[in-house]
C-alpha cells in the first residue's frame, strides 16, 4: 500500500500552474523542486488533531478526514500540511486548519507551540512508527479544539467526529495511512482521554 506524506500536498495545487511560471509567492516550490529537495531533506510539517471539547475542556470528539488516494482507496488522515519558507509554526497550523476544515471551523490554537509529538516519517519502513514512501519528513502534531462547522475543502471528502475510544481503535488505526493510528492515541493519550 503506497503510503502518503503527513500532508498530500494539497496546497501545491493551490499554486496557479506551479510548474510553468514562477510563483509570487516564494514559499511555493514547482512540483519539480519539491520533488528534488525531497531527495535530498527532511520537510518540516504540522499535523492536527481536531476535537470539539465540552465547557471543562474534556475532549468529547476527535474529527478524523476521510480522503481518496490517487489510486481511489479510501483512507482516514489528520489535518495537515508542509511549513513554508517565511511561515511561523501557528500560521502554517491555522492555515493548514482551514484548508482542511474549512473556514468556519473556527480552531483554538494551543498557546505554546510545543507540540504534544514530533513525529518522523521515513520512506524505508521500519525505522519508525510513521511512514512516507515520497520522503523523510519531521512533523510536528497538536491537538487543537475547533468550535465551529467543519466542512473539508481540498482533497478531504469528509471529517468524521467519533469518540475518543472509537478513534484510538484499532479498526480505525487500519484505516489511517502512515502510522497516523499511534499518533492518535498519543494525542489523546496526551489531553487524558486514554489510561
Amino acid at each position: 500500500m503506497a503510503v502518503r506524506t503527513p500532508d498530500p500536498d494539497p496546497d501545491v495545487p493551490e499554486e496557479p500552474n506551479a510548474s510553468s511560471r514562477p510563483s509570487v509567492n516564494p514559499g511555493w516550490l514547482s512540483d519539480v523542486e519539491l520533488a528534488e529537495i525531497r531527495q535530498r531533506l527532511p520537510l518540516l510539517y504540522v499535523e492536527a488533531v481536531p476535537v470539539r471539547v465540552d465547557g471543562l475542556g474534556v475532549v468529547t470528539e476527535v474529527g478524523v478526514l476521510l480522503r481518496s488516494t490517487p489510486t481511489g482507496q479510501m483512507t482516514r488522515s489528520l489535518v495537515s500540511g508542509r511549513v513554508m519558507y517565511g511561515e511561523t509554526i501557528r500560521e502554517a497550523l491555522f492555515r493548514h486548519l482551514e484548508k482542511d476544515l474549512g473556514p468556519m471551523a473556527f480552531p483554538q490554537l494551543p498557546t505554546s507551540a510545543v507540540p504534544f509529538q514530533v513525529a518522523e516519517y521515513f520512506p524505508m519502513p521500519g525505522v519508525s512508527l510513521f511512514s512516507d514512501d515520497r520522503q523523510h519528513a519531521v512533523s510536528l502534531a497538536y491537538v487543537v479544539p475547533v468550535t465551529g462547522t467543519c466542512e473539508p475543502r481540498q482533497d478531504a471528502l469528509e471529517v468524521t467526529w467519533m469518540t475518543a475510544v472509537e478513534a484510538a481503535s484499532d479498526a480505525v488505526a487500519a484505516e489511517m495511512e502512515g502510522g497516523r493510528g499511534a499518533l492518535v492515541r498519543s494525542a489523546l493519550a496526551s489531553v487524558g482521554c486514554l489510561h
